[in-house]
Order: C-alpha cells, then sequence, then structure tokens
C-alpha cells in the first residue's frame, strides 16, 4: 500500500476513534493557551494541567505576567522541565506581547516571540484561531515514521509530508488524533507493532523487526 492509501485508511481510522478532539491543555484564551504549549516542552500535558492554575490565577494576560519577577514564575512552575528557561521567556513573552498590543494570528509574529518556535505558534493557530496547521511534535514525527508516511530526519520535513497527505480541512484535528493514539495504543517503548491496529499493517516488515530487537 502507498503512502496515500495508508493515510487514508488511517485517517478512517483516526476519525472512528476519535470524533472530538478537544485539547489537553486546559486554556481560557489564546495567551494562556501559548503559555501552555509553551510549557508543555519536554513535559508532559498532565503536568502542566497541575501547575497552570497556580500560574494564571497571579497572571492570565500578558500585562499581568509582565509584572512579576522571573524568581516568582521559576518557583510556580518549578515541577516544569526547564523551568529557569521556561520562566525567563514567560516574562519576556508578556513583555513583547504588551508591546506588540497582545495576541493575533499571525505567524511571523508569533514565532517571534520568546520561547515560541513554529510547532507551539501551529497550535495555537489551530486550536484557538482555528487556521489549518499541523503542529508535529517528537511523538508524531515517531508515529510517522512507523506506518511509513515519513522518512523524514526532522520534524519540519515530516510537517511537510503529512500535509501533502491528509487535506487541509482535517488537519487541525489530525495532528490531535495521532496524538491520542499514540498515547492509548502505540507508545515509543515496548510496543509490539505486529498486535498494533495500525503498525501491523502500515509498518514495513523491517520497521517491526527493528523494534522488536530495541
Amino acid at each position: 500500500m502507498n503512502r496515500a492509501g495508508k493515510a487514508l485508511k488511517i485517517g478512517e481510522m483516526l476519525d472512528k476513534l476519535y470524533p472530538e478532539t478537544p485539547v489537553p491543555l486546559e486554556h481560557s484564551s489564546a495567551y494562556t493557551l501559548l503559555v501552555a504549549v509553551m510549557l508543555s516542552a519536554q513535559t508532559t500535558d498532565k503536568k502542566v494541567n497541575q501547575v497552570t492554575p497556580a500560574l494564571f490565577a497571579k497572571a492570565n494576560t500578558p500585562e499581568q505576567m509582565s509584572t512579576l519577577e522571573v524568581d516568582e514564575i521559576q518557583v510556580i512552575i518549578r515541577e516544569i522541565g526547564l523551568a529557569p528557561t521556561k520562566a525567563k521567556n514567560l516574562r519576556k513573552m508578556a513583555e513583547q506581547l504588551v508591546e506588540g498590543k497582545g495576541m493575533r494570528p499571525d505567524w511571523e509574529y508569533l514565532e517571534s516571540l520568546a520561547g515560541v518556535g513554529h510547532k507551539t505558534a501551529s497550535v495555537v493557530m489551530a486550536q484557538w484561531y482555528g487556521i489549518p496547521a499541523f503542529p508535529v511534535d517528537t511523538h508524531i514525527h515517531r508515529l510517522a515514521a512507523r506506518w511509513g508516511l515519513s522518512k523524514a530526519k526532522n520534524v519540519e520535513q515530516t510537517e511537510k509530508d503529512l500535509k501533502a497527505l491528509w487535506p487541509k480541512e482535517t488537519w487541525n484535528s489530525r495532528h490531535l488524533q495521532i496524538i491520542f493514539f499514540g498515547r492509548e495504543y502505540c507508545p515509543a517503548r515496548n510496543h509490539d507493532l505486529a498486535q498494533c491496529t495500525i503498525c501491523s499493517w502500515a509498518a514495513t516488515r523491517k520497521r517491526i523487526r527493528e523494534e522488536r530487537r530495541r
């Protein structure tokens, strides 16, 4: 089966499994979503959701965040990975947003903010503003390789490959569906691809053998 055929079948399976795709990070605005996504790098969504209520109680707008000391922010998010760096970025990002007159659906603007890369900006554009985007994290990158949908060595090329396989109107839900499937059925470690509902037919025999040897 070629990539297009695989993508069509996988998409149909994911649509049945996950007809609804709620954003797993708790938020109430474009700004709080941006903060939550930025904090989620190298940390679980569960841990982020445990930390952000206290943070947002102190500051849920750029104006409020910009008045906090970096050390104060760091104490609140101390259980998050890379907390010192993220605290500095949160303060700087808030100052940039105040200077830039707040949040807006502008790729260049969002990606220019401290601690915000293309993937983080993509999540906000897709999940808050409804603009088609396909945020690719390490999990999606891994599954795209397992399923033979991309041979890319980096997430940038994987994003291009996946965008080419699925219609633009599905991107905003599809990336979340893949994340949900990975968490529920297709973990990174100790996973028997031959028994997986997607890997069993989408992955190549070579790929199955390689992962069994790990």
